[in-house]
């Protein structure tokens, strides 16, 4: 064979032989997990660790309200104190995701603020925040803690005390706070002849029925069971709407968007109801909140 043949023949094994080596090398290397790429980076890799979590500040967990913090959600206006249905649940998640009380840090939060675009200074924010697509678009939500329903509140004495449907209620003049499923339930569902009333917190609300500024005010129906027995009692709930598009409003903890915290808390939020912890602490906090006419 001339030498120039023998040359390029031993080329080519040589260049079969080293192309086969490295598929085979290739074929033999770990691949990534698409699942694991899909993981968030966290302690040992495992995002949930027990108290080790990417929280705002390292061991500590940072939980946001509103301030006044009202009944029955918090008592005293103490969201530490570990009394009202919220302050409760706080601490019962807290302890789900490996940190006891004195690990936990309460953050004031404006209400509307909480849900609003951009970075939170909270690892998560209670404070009666319905889960709705809208504020999906902003921030994260756990699973619902509470099923909720909208309220109707006059006084008793009034002519809005008498209404026994949504359409009695279209002439009156309503006010909720600003930025809640409350008034979006006078926008949406009552859809009065009057422009309703939007107020920066529940206390103006308050002022205003007992003025007679409004004919009436829209709540849930928990605060509303409150406000009536201990803060306007010569006020009466007049009704409760019925849930709309077939689902049940539900309260949610807010988050981030896109917080790596989000699937540990509504991990936490879910043992919660799965082993009645939620249903006990309902029980003990809610339980005033008998049912109410339903207004059709």
């Amino acid at each position: 064979m001339p030498l120039a043949a023998r040359t390029l023949r031993h080329t080519v094994a040589v260049a079969v032989a080293t192309t086969s080596l490295l598929a085979t090398a290739v074929g033999c290397a770990p691949q990534p997990d698409e699942k694991a790429a899909d993981t968030p980076s966290g302690s040992g890799g495992n995002t949930c660790a027990k108290g080790e979590l990417a929280t705002k500040t390292s061991g500590k967990l940072t939980i946001a309200t509103d301030e006044p913090a009202y009944e029955p959600w918090f008592k005293d206006d103490k969201p530490a104190n570990g009394e009202g249905f919220e302050s409760a649940v706080a601490y019962a998640v807290a302890k789900q995701l490996g940190y006891d009380r004195s690990a936990v840090v309460w953050q004031s939060v404006p209400f509307n603020k909480a849900f609003a675009p951009g970075e939170k200074t909270f690892d998560f924010d209670i404070n009666q925040v319905s889960i709705s697509d809208e504020r999906k678009k902003a921030v994260d939500f756990s699973s619902g803690y509470y099923d909720v329903r909208q309220a109707v509140i006059a006084l008793k004495d009034s002519k809005a005390a008498k209404a026994k449907s949504v359409a009695d209620l279209k002439g009156l003049k309503l006010g909720a706070q600003v930025g809640t499923t409350s008034l979006g339930y006078i926008d949406d569902v009552v859809k009065p002849t009057r422009e309703p009333a939007a107020y920066a917190k529940n206390d103006q609300a308050k002022s205003a029925l007992k003025n007679g500024q409004v004919d009436a005010i829209v709540v849930d129906l928990p605060t509303a069971f409150y406000i009536t027995a201990a803060e306007v009692t010569d006020a009466t709930i007049v009704g409760q709407f019925e849930n709309q598009g077939g689902a049940a409003e539900q309260f949610g903890l807010v988050l981030d968007k896109g917080s790596a915290l989000t699937s540990c808390v509504t991990d936490a939020v879910d043992t919660l109801r799965d082993d009645g912890t939620l249903a006990e602490l309902e029980q003990k906090w809610l339980s005033d909140a008998v049912d109410a006419p339903v207004l059709k």
